[in-house]
């Protein structure tokens, strides 16, 4: 069964507890569940992670382009925090690794503070799913999976 990496950024590991006016109540825990349970109805499996180092989301990006080419990776759910306004490198890796990547926040970007209106990540990524609480999750990996194929 080809699988979906569900990748996060810096600080969503203190999600249910950071924020819950702008992030909700749902732990990331939760969020994995929701995943987990979202793929498994269209047939995939995940590989859920959440990394606050940029280098280590770097190597999963180029990971998970590595899967897509073997076959084993759809491609990736990623909402990378605040990396999302700061990293050219994720951009490059997202690129370089020719992955397909839905980037997905959980609050709207765009009616926050101005320096979370611009993403690094939003012209490498294949989709953008943003403001819908962490059902955004479950709306990516659909959306991933109507965009690039069903489970061979």
């Amino acid at each position: 069964m080809r699988k979906i990496l569900v990748l996060n950024g810096p600080n969503l590991n203190l999600l249910g507890q950071r924020e819950p006016g702008v992030y909700g109540a749902a732990t990331l825990a939760d969020v994995e569940t929701l995943c987990r349970d979202t793929a498994a109805k269209i047939g995939f499996e995940i590989d859920f992670r959440q990394s606050n180092h940029e280098g280590v989301l770097i190597d999963a990006l180029q990971e998970a382009g590595r899967g897509v080419k073997a076959g084993e990776v759809l491609g990736v759910v990623f909402n990378p925090g605040a990396y999302t306004h700061t990293s050219v490198a994720l951009h490059d890796a997202i690129k370089g690794a020719e992955v397909p990547v839905i980037e997905t926040h959980i609050s709207n970007v765009h009616a926050r503070e101005s320096f979370r209106h611009h993403s690094y990540i939003s012209p490498a990524a294949a989709g953008i799913v943003v403001g819908f609480g962490v059902d955004g999750y479950a709306i990516a990996i659909e959306g991933l999976a109507r965009k690039f194929g069903r489970p061979a």
